[in-house]
C-alpha cells in the first residue's frame, strides 16, 4: 500500500510560539497530519490550554512550556520530556511596533534573542533527538518561520504612522533567521536533517482585522492577490516542508506573501 507523502504519522513534532496567531494553526495542521504535536509557550497554563484543545478534537497533543531565551528553562523541559523530534518548528517571537528613529537598543536584542539566539540554543538541544528521528523515520525537518520583512522593508504608506509600522528589528531578526537556516541547511544536509524557512506576508491577527478595517484595506490594495492572507495558508505549506513530500528541499525560503515581494 503506498503512504501518502504528506503524512506524518508516528512523527514528533515541537512548535515554539505554539499558541499564537500562526503558531495556533501551525499546531493544528500538524496535528491533522498525524503528528505528535508538542505546543510551545512561555507559561504552562497557555501551553497545556491549548494542547488539551487539539485533544479533544481528536488529535495527539501535549504542553512544551519553556522559554526560548532561557537555556535552563529549555534544559528543564527536555528533563520532563524525552520524546524524539522529528520536527522542529521555529515560530516565536516577540517585539512591537517602531521606527529606526524610536527603536531602542533593547527592542534590536530582544527581537535577535528570541529569533535566532533561541533558535539556535533550542536546536542544540534537540539536535540528539532530530537524529535519533532521522534514523527512525529517514527524514528529519526544522522550519524556521521568519517574515517578508525578512527580505524587503515596509511600505509606510500601508500603516498609520511610525508609532503602527512594523519596526526595524523585526525585520532584522527574521532577515538573520533566514541566513542562519541556510547555514544549517548546508551544514547538516550530508545528516539528513533538512533546515528550510517561510516567510508570511500580510496574515493580520483577527483583532486587527476586526479593528482597523482602514489599514486591511490598504494591505489589500498593495497586494497583488487583492486579499490579506490567513494563518491557514501559512500552516499547510509548512507541512508540506516537515513531509516526505519535501525530501529533497533544504535551504528554502517559501515566501507566502500573496505576490508582495514579487512587486
Amino acid at each position: 500500500m503506498r503512504v501518502p507523502l504528506i503524512d506524518l504519522e508516528g512523527r514528533t513534532a515541537l512548535v515554539t510560539g505554539g499558541t499564537g496567531h500562526i503558531g495556533r494553526a501551525i499546531c493544528r495542521a500538524l496535528a491533522e497530519a498525524g503528528a505528535r504535536v508538542l505546543v510551545n509557550a512561555r507559561t504552562a497554563e497557555r501551553a497545556a490550554a491549548f494542547s488539551d484543545m487539539l485533544r479533544s478534537e481528536g488529535h495527539d497533543a501535549g504542553p512544551a512550556a519553556f522559554d526560548v531565551t532561557d537555556k535552563a528553562s529549555i534544559a528543564a523541559f527536555c528533563e520532563r520530556d524525552e520524546s524524539e523530534i522529528a520536527v522542529l518548528i521555529n515560530n516565536a517571537y516577540s517585539g512591537g511596533a517602531g521606527s529606526i528613529e524610536t527603536a531602542d537598543a533593547e527592542s534590536y536584542r530582544e527581537a535577535y534573542e528570541v529569533a535566532v539566539v533561541g533558535a539556535q540554543a533550542l536546536f542544540r538541544q534537540m539536535l540528539p533527538r532530530l537524529r535519533a528521528a532521522k534514523a527512525r523515520h529517514g527524514d528529519a525537518a526544522v522550519i524556521n518561520v521568519a517574515s517578508m520583512y525578512g527580505l524587503v522593508s515596509p511600505d509606510p504608506r500601508a500603516y498609520d504612522g511610525p508609532k503602527g509600522s512594523n519596526p526595524p528589528f523585526y525585520g532584522c531578526a527574521k532577515a538573520a533567521l533566514i541566513q542562519w537556516t541556510r547555514y544549517a541547511a548546508v551544514e547538516f544536509a550530508p545528516e539528513g536533517i533538512r533546515f528550510n524557512s517561510v516567510s508570511p506576508g500580510p496574515i493580520p491577527a483577527d483583532k486587527v482585522v476586526s479593528e482597523r478595517p482602514d489599514f486591511i484595506t490598504r494591505l489589500t490594495e498593495r497586494t497583488p492577490m487583492g486579499r490579506i492572507g490567513t494563518p491557514e495558508e501559512v500552516a499547510r505549506p509548512i507541512v508540506m516542508l516537515a513531509s516526505p513530500a519535501a525530501s529533497y528541499i533544504t535551504g528554502a525560503n517559501l515566501v507566502i506573501d500573496g505576490g508582495w515581494t514579487a512587486w
